[in-house]
């Protein structure tokens, strides 16, 4: 299949396996090939690397297919972010959450305290507030569900506000997924991804995407990766592409994982909090029904302990992963508090677990021992 035909029209399980291929024709290679070129013959319009590359062209026309509008990829999540911010206005302000990704939160905060930028942080799941924010910004940068406490924003509302306030839209789109829901759809700008995640699959690459509504916002950002050089290398690239074909399969079973074991662990009198939209206990669980189509594959959780015990907890698996980062078909889970610039309103016994592809009972079986291992009671 190639571009000219109709991707809309296919369920998501089919655009993954379809999308960023080779046109058809005999003796043609199904995958596209590896790029590695930095110069290029003159007269055509990519000139010089900075500018394209074959096999990034795949890999964006296969995030368009999930997520709408047209992509630039970049080397990495905060690449991305970064090229978003690069285009703001001197002084800029910005909506965006207190408690969300402590990546974007600290640089959002350096830029705030050495006065380049004013950061309006709210309380996400707060729609009242961050209503309240919205009047005067210039952009609104959202996450739903929020890293790591899987607070769900209302994101129709809000996307609408802000638009109608003639403020610029960006959501990351890292933990929903194209699966679960579809920000461009709702009237933002952009959606971001860190491609690391989900849409690789495989913990093997860093990457960034951006999906783009509107030619003109498209051509400043394509400007903004060029010049300010946060491109991703073609290898790169095409492993993420490779992992694509599988994402809909992979979040499929992620999610079944997720929900099973966040309802074991809510049943669990060894943990105080579980966070998990798709339970129906969930203090968001009535809004992301609303609007998204599926709920994720992370979870957080509170085990009833201290700090040390948690960490020993995190560390005495032998199926699930004590690391940083999410998305992969292994499961990975960490005390999200160890890190320094991690939000002081995250509990200090937090953790987030992404929930991988593993049997459901082995996962629940490394869980239990852990827990005793730590002595956790």
């Amino acid at each position: 299949m190639n571009q000219d035909h109709e991707w809309e029209k296919l369920a998501t399980e089919s655009k993954v396996v379809a999308v960023g291929r080779p046109v058809k024709k005999p003796d043609a290679g199904l995958n596209p090939p590896i790029a590695l070129n930095s110069t290029f013959h003159a007269g055509g319009p990519i000139g010089y690397a900075r500018s394209g590359n074959e096999t990034w062209t795949a890999l964006e026309d296969a995030i368009s297919s999930l997520e709408g509008g047209k992509t630039l990829i970049f080397a990495s999540g905060m690449a991305a972010i970064g090229a978003i911010l690069s285009i703001l206005p001197s002084k800029a302000v910005i909506v965006a959450a207190k408690n969300g990704y402590q990546g974007t939160t600290t640089l959002l905060k350096n830029l705030h305290d050495d006065g380049k930028l004013t950061v309006r942080f709210v309380d996400i799941p707060n729609t009242k507030e961050v209503l309240a924010a919205i009047p005067g910004a210039n952009l609104v940068h959202l996450e739903s569900p929020v890293n790591p406490l899987l607070d769900v924003a209302d994101l129709p509302q809000l996307i609408k506000f802000a638009k109608d306030s003639g403020c610029l839209v960006s959501i990351d789109n890292t933990f929903a997924t194209p699966m679960n829901q579809n920000p461009l759809a709702m009237g933002a700008d952009i959606c971001m991804h860190s491609v690391t995640k989900y849409l690789s699959g495989h913990s093997d690459v860093l990457l960034g995407s951006l999906s783009i509504n509107g030619s003109e916002l498209y051509s400043t950002l394509e400007q903004a990766r060029k010049y300010g050089g946060a491109i991703a290398g073609p290898f790169e690239a095409w492993l993420a592409l490779r992992g694509i074909r599988t994402f809909a399969i992979r979040m499929q079973r992620s999610q079944e994982n997720a929900l099973e074991l966040a309802k074991r662990l809510a049943n669990d009198p060894r943990v105080s909090k579980v966070r998990y939209p798709g339970l129906p206990s969930d203090p968001n669980h009535a809004l992301a029904k609303s609007f998204m189509k599926g709920f994720g594959a992370m979870i957080s959780f509170e085990p009833i302990g201290t700090t040390d015990q948690v960490d020993l907890m995190c560390d005495s698996t032998k199926l699930i992963t004590n690391a940083t980062s999410l998305g992969g078909v292994e499961s990975i889970w960490e005390r999200r508090r160890r890190w320094a610039t991690e939000s002081e309103t995250i509990p200090e016994n937090l953790v987030r677990f992404s929930v991988g592809i593993e049997n459901v009972d082995d996962l629940w079986s490394d869980i239990k021992s852990a827990m005793a291992a730590a002595k956790i009671s």
